[in-house]
This record gives C-alpha cells, sequence and structure tokens, in this order.
C-alpha cells in the first residue's frame, strides 16, 4: 500500500542533504588536492585517504542519481516517489566511517601504550556499526517502497546510535590521554590544552550529525510514520564530515609542529641549565618519564628533581 507523500518534507529535505553532502565533497577534494601535494605520508596513509576519497566519490554519485530519478526522470510519476531506488549507498558510507573511525582507534591505541580497556569499548562500537551497516543494506535490496523500509528501523537506529558513542568514546580517550600527560611545564601544558581542544573538535561535528540522524531517525519510524527525510539528509552528510574530519587531522600537523617547534626553541637553554644542575650534584636522582605519542604527535618529559623539561615535536606516520 502506498502513502502519501509530502515534498518539502521528503524530497526537498534529502534533496538540500545532497546539496550540502556535495558541497562537503568539494570541501574534502581541496582538502585532499593538499594532503598529495604538502605532505609526504607513508604509501598507507596514502592508500587510506585515497579509499576514502573513492567511497566519498561513490557515495555522492549515487545520492545524485538517486536525485535524479526522483525529481527530474520520473518527475511525471508521483507513484515513483514511494519507491525505493536502492541503497546500496549507504554502504559506502559505512565504509567511509569504519576507515575513520578504524584510522582514530588505531591512535588512542598507539597513544595509550596499548591499553586494551582504553580502546576496547571503541574496537566495538566501530566493528559493531559496520557490521549493522552491511546487515542494513544486504536486507534493504529486498525492499520496494518506502513504507517497507520501517522493517529495519531498528538497524537504522542502531547504526547512528553506534556510530555516535563511538565517536565519544574516541574522543573522550584521546583527551583523557592528553590530560594525563601534563607536565606542569606551562608551555608544553598550554600546547596539550590545545590538542586536547583539537582533538574534540575532530570528533564533535561527526557525533553531533550521528546524535541529529538518531534522533530524526526515530521520529520517521515511530513519530511520523515515514512522513520525513530529515534523517536521510543528516545520513547524507555525516560521511563527508568523518572524510573531512580526517584531512583536517592530517593536514593540521604542520601548523601544530611550527608551535611545537617554538616550544622546543625555548626548552633548549632549559636542557643546558638542567644538565649542569644534575652535574653539580643538585639532586638526590633522576626521574625519567617517556609518553610516547607517535600521532599525530610526540611528548617527550624528563623530570629532574622539580624541575620539567618538555620537548614537543611532530612525527611522521609510520
Amino acid at each position: 500500500m502506498s502513502i502519501a507523500i509530502n515534498l518539502d518534507n521528503t524530497m526537498g529535505v534529502a534533496f538540500i542533504g545532497v546539496v550540502i553532502a556535495g558541497m562537503l565533497y568539494g570541501v574534502s577534494v581541496i582538502q585532499v588536492y593538499y594532503y598529495y601535494t604538502n605532505q609526504t605520508d607513508t604509501w598507507s596513509i596514502k592508500l587510506l585517504v585515497g579509499s576514502v576519497m573513492f567511497f566519498e566519490t561513490i557515495h555522492q554519485i549515487l545520492i545524485t542519481h538517486s536525485m535524479y530519478m526522483y525529481l527530474v526522470k520520473d518527475a511525471a510519476r508521483p507513484e515513483m516517489l514511494n519507491k525505493l531506488i536502492w541503497l546500496v549507498e549507504v554502504l559506502f558510507n559505512g565504509l567511509t566511517a569504519f576507515v575513520v573511525q578504524s584510522f582514530l582507534t588505531m591512535r588512542v591505541w598507539r597513544l595509550s601504550n596499548r591499553k586494551i580497556w582504553l580502546t576496547g569499548a571503541a574496537v566495538l562500537l566501530v566493528i559493531g556499526e559496520f557490521g549493522c551497516v552491511v546487515a542494513f543494506t544486504a536486507l534493504s535490496l529486498r525492499l520496494k517502497t518506502y513504507a517497507q523500509l520501517a522493517e529495519l528501523k531498528s538497524l537504522s537506529i542502531a547504526v547512528n546510535a553506534l556510530a555516535a558513542a563511538g565517536d565519544l568514546i574516541i574522543a573522550a580517550s584521546l583527551c583523557i590521554i592528553l590530560h594525563q600527560s601534563r607536565t606542569g611545564f606551562q608551555r608544553s601544558d598550554t600546547m596539550i590544552k590545545k590538542l586536547i581542544v583539537y582533538s574534540v573538535n575532530t570528533g564533535l561535528l561527526t557525533s553531533l550529525c550521528a546524535v541529529a540522524s538518531l534522533i530524526s531517525a526515530r521520529i520517521y519510524f515511530i513519530v511520523l510514520a515515514g512522513q520525513t527525510f530529515l534523517y536521510i539528509m543528516f545520513f547524507f552528510c555525516i560521511g563527508r564530515l568523518y572524510s573531512n574530519s580526517l584531512l583536517a587531522t592530517l593536514n593540521a600537523r604542520k601548523s601544530i609542529r611550527a608551535a611545537a617547534d617554538a616550544i622546543n626553541n625555548t626548552s633548549e637553554h632549559v636542557s643546558l641549565s638542567l644538565r649542569e644542575f644534575s652535574r653539580a650534584g643538585g639532586t638526590t636522582g633522576i626521574v625519567t618519564k617517556v609518553i610516547v605519542l607517535s600521532y599525530p604527535y610526540c611528548i617527550l618529559t624528563p623530570v629532574v628533581s622539580n624541575y620539567t623539561l618538555v620537548l614537543i615535536y611532530l612525527a611522521p606516520y609510520e
């Protein structure tokens, strides 16, 4: 049985989502160009960036094709608005999220010195989210109308809930690691605070978009019974936010490195003073604490008595 469709609340909203996704795709293209012309990462990182851009390109083509079919080719056939063209684009959006979240989870794993308790939850959420995406895509192939899409409401809600939870846990884990790396040295702590803010910001947009998609999906399936495609608009855009967050993280290393170099330069005379202080027998012992942060920065913290020397530098990706 077909249902009456309000174009403004359904296809109109979905069309806006395609336009916004297209704009964000353009931003991704610019960032990818900047990345490949300015960064010297290993082939594995370059391959990761290329795969994300490939998934984003296919997704943009598919959602644009869907809107063309609904609003142009079948514009004179209102009954077609109730028909599902295909939902395979969900898989490519899920692939983008999976690759980016896996990369960020690996960052948490390395920064935490391979602490399972800190990364285990993120790993489970990322894998669970992708599993729901694959299941949703496979089951949707047999659906013919938007009314039948209600059969997959649990999977749709689960995907968005797991995405939001995964992003929040990854961002929170990075903040915990950085907070524990504070040394008491003003300049290094200022840098760490900036990195905490940066880590939060990289996961904030994707988390908010996932939450918005989750809320609007519940409204679509439960409250308005398929009368609005607001959740589709958010879902169209979330992949672009993941790719842009990844690219912004990779491309921002140069500016962060410049700030870290400034700290290194001001720390040179402190290093000399500490060595002289140690030779003079002015310490009762030397305690060395080394925190290895391989992405996207490293912090080495030798502690001598009440003096703290912090050397911050950015290391290339391995």
